[in-house]
């Protein structure tokens, strides 16, 4: 008994292994890292400086380094880089791109003291700062959230995110709850998935209480999803396999974003102090679905994506 016992678990084990063997390299990976077959996406704010001179040009490089999919956000041009939401979805298709999410405020925007400076540039150098620039009009969902909705359905997106919204009191973040959960309810009805995307001031307690367990627990997972910022996240000092595990499958969208050792800017992925590696291991948990690279202020955005894109092929998905 004990001799044919191990004679079938080495029949069985030695069949698993020959038909490892005969697995596609891709196939294999995806038992062991969920997030192996997933597309590798950029939010095109890293090109935040550079976009609007030449938006075909830009996304055929986008394309060429890999990128299969894009996250759209402001444009100093207007609407979708001064196109309609028909034109920018044809235009992404052409590339060789998918156009997938789009950012939008979660309320209007008031501008700091001396306007708008584009992100980047070195401040240790002394030159003087870049000019600062008047933005076009800007919808937000506290006023034009079924506009935005509409749009979102024109381009054929699937997902919808909160850019950002007025945090710094209560009763900001009980009317931000009020205007994620009617969003939210307009953005399923058109088949569209709202989420919220963080930056650091949802990890900071208001009234003893953080922000972010707040849009967490008085919201519907049905209306409201989140895109965790990894690099802020990091920076804030959350760990996002902790929400992961508290919020399951609450977070199907991610920013791939690094921070600096000192922690006072993104930087290239893998170049930084987030661990990327150990984070994917949640991707399932969280319910990750897409993920897209960013890098604020990229100095030089086709080199620095090209950069973040080969680490994560490599290091993170195992597809090299």
């Amino acid at each position: 008994m004990i001799m044919n016992n191990r004679r079938n678990f080495l029949k069985t084990t030695g069949a698993l292994a020959l038909g490892s063997f005969a697995f596609p390299r891709q196939a294999r990976a995806s038992l062991f890292n969920p997030a192996s077959n997933h597309a590798i996406g950029l939010q095109l704010f890293t090109l935040f400086n550079t976009i609007d001179n030449d938006l075909p040009g830009t996304l055929k490089k986008i394309a060429e380094i890999g990128y299969l999919e894009i996250e759209s956000a402001f444009s100093m041009k207007g609407g979708y880089y001064g196109l309609s939401p028909k034109e920018f979805a044809a235009l992404a298709k052409d590339s060789g791109l998918s156009w997938v999410s789009h950012h939008v405020g979660g309320a209007p925007f008031k501008m700091p003291p001396g306007g708008f400076r584009p992100p980047g540039g070195d401040t240790t150098k002394k030159v003087p700062p870049p000019p600062p620039r008047k933005f076009p009009p800007m919808k937000n969902l506290k006023e034009n959230y079924q506009q935005i909705v509409d749009e979102a359905a024109e381009g054929g997106l699937k997902y919808l995110v909160c850019a950002s919204i007025p945090l710094s009191t209560s009763d900001e973040i009980q009317q931000a709850i009020d205007i994620l959960n009617k969003s939210g309810e307009a953005a399923k009805k058109s088949g569209i998935t709202l989420c919220y995307h963080n930056h650091i001031h949802e990890f900071e307690p208001v009234d003893g209480k953080l922000p972010y367990d707040q849009l967490l627990s008085q919201t519907s997972p049905d209306t409201l999803k989140f895109e965790i910022d990894l690099g802020w996240a990091t920076k804030a000092g959350a760990d996002p396999l902790e929400l992961f595990k508290k919020n399951e499958g609450r977070f199907p969208l991610w920013h791939v974003k690094d921070i600096t050792a000192d922690k006072k800017e993104p930087t290239e992925v893998g170049t930084g102090i987030v661990n990327f590696t150990r984070i994917f291991t949640g991707a399932k948990t969280a319910g990750m679905q897409h993920f897209f690279v960013e890098q604020d202020g990229a100095p030089k955005p086709i080199e620095n994506i090209t950069v973040s894109f080969n680490y994560i092929k490599t290091k993170i998905l195992g597809n090299a």
